[in-house]
């Protein structure tokens, strides 16, 4: 059973800037962040493979940058320019080669942290 535990959320207002983390107690093939405002869907965030491939949501792209160190076992999420739009709970969430890295399908079988809020206020 691999453990994720995310840290780095917080408050801050429209315009701000913070930096998600996420240790797991092992390596896992692909990992990703994915979000979820009260009264919304999860939403996939962005994704990563082993080569540092990502993917990012339409919804992100240009102003969040996930990343990965494999010898830590640690996930990254810099969020720039946020918006009150951007509230919500953020997970880790990590998934096993079988399940592939192009998409977000393989986060049904993964593996997934407690969440981090983050909060934005205009």
């Amino acid at each position: 059973q691999v453990q994720l535990v995310e840290s780095g959320g917080g408050s801050v207002q429209a315009g701000g800037s913070l930096r998600l983390s996420c240790v797991a107690s092992e390596y896992v093939y692909c990992m990703a962040w994915f979000r979820q405002a009260p009264g919304k869907e999860r939403e996939g965030v962005a994704l990563i493979n082993p080569y540092s491939t990502t993917t990012v949501a339409d919804s992100v792209k240009g102003r969040f940058t996930i990343s990965r160190d494999n010898t830590k076992n640690t996930l990254y999420l810099q969020m720039n320019s946020l918006g009150p739009d951007d509230t919500a709970t953020y997970y880790c969430v990590a998934w096993l080669s079988r399940y592939g890295c192009d998409s977000y399908r393989g986060a049904d079988f993964g593996y997934w942290g407690q969440g981090t809020q983050v909060t934005v206020s205009s």
